[in-house]
């Protein structure tokens, strides 16, 4: 079938794909198209299931039109409401907030939740349902504009700012009991604050590292293994990586049938950026990874 890629999803994982150093996927190559999930219509359609104008979640790459056989390809309907969201909340960032939390961090009624980049579409997604499930929530973002969003409109309890002077020090007064899950988006300095607050039998759920992304070798400083390691071992503490759909993708129907009630129910907010235009997707793209995205940036290529 052939589709009209509608909305493209901009999403950090991609910078580890232009890069040929060892990773869990394979490089695109130099000349080929750039992967990325897409919200398409279908034009026309040989597969069984697929019709003139449905609308398809894909993974249709940073173009116009893609070609499918129907492989991962989920169906929509004709008529979606908000289909843009199935890149986000509803899609593979609140998947991986949803999984990365219920299934790593086991969270129980009571105890704190810290969250890096609280205010993009996954970390936002994991506070919003640690406080549906009873726990202190403590969100970490860059810029007061970004924290007053996490604290008003997300309902976290409180939003620590990475970028103001004396960080450690607030985070550390936020968190009176200690953390107890430590969702990491993030690492770098925000990483060394979150380490010595940890709880015993702490989870720490490593959903990414976007401070690291675009580092060329190990940063400068003394070497600080030793001092993590040792603290897994006395503190029993559990840190695991994942990537979702390998690790989760079969409770992806569980996934959407929860998100979609507490969305429905004013019980998960939800916060896009659209860009205009695929020619604007290289600089939209730079921009987020240099921290300058306000929620979850979607492409619109027809525009």
């Amino acid at each position: 079938m052939l589709l009209r890629n509608e909305y493209l999803s901009l999403d950090p994982y991609m910078r580890g794909r232009m890069s040929d150093a060892p990773s869990y996927a394979a490089p695109v190559e130099i000349g080929a198209v750039m992967v990325g999930g897409t919200i398409a219509q279908v034009v026309s359609s040989d597969v069984a299931g697929f019709g003139l104008g449905d609308w398809v979640q894909a993974f249709g790459g940073w173009q116009d039109y893609a070609l499918s056989d129907g492989a991962g390809v989920i169906n929509m309907g004709t008529s979606p409401e908000n289909p843009s969201w199935a890149l986000g909340v509803l899609g593979m960032p609140g998947l991986t907030g949803w999984a990365g939390l219920t299934q790593i961090g086991q969270p129980k009624k009571g105890e704190t939740l810290v969250v890096a980049g609280a205010s993009g579409p996954v970390g936002a997604t994991v506070g919003q349902i640690g406080k549906i499930l009873g726990l202190h929530v403590v969100g970490i973002a860059g810029g007061a504009r970004k924290c007053a969003h996490v604290v008003e409109a997300l309902g976290f309890d409180v939003c620590v700012d990475h970028k103001a002077a004396g960080f450690p020090s607030a985070l550390k007064a936020a968190v009176p009991e200690g953390i107890d899950i430590y969702f990491e988006n993030v690492g770098g300095a925000v990483f060394d604050a979150v380490l010595p607050l940890l709880n015993p039998k702490a989870r720490i759920p490593v959903c990414g590292l976007i401070s690291q992304y675009n580092a060329t070798a190990l940063p400068d400083g003394p070497d600080r293994m030793n001092l993590l390691l040792g603290m897994i071992l006395r503190k029993r503490m559990t840190m695991r990586g994942f990537i979702v759909f390998d690790d989760f993708g079969h409770l992806y129907p569980e996934f959407a049938r929860q998100m979609g009630e507490w969305v429905r129910d004013g019980k998960v907010q939800y916060r896009e950026e659209m860009i205009d235009g695929l020619e604007r997707a290289p600089a939209a793209f730079a921009g987020l990874l240099r921290g300058e995205a306000f929620g979850k940036r979607v492409v619109k290529l027809a525009v």
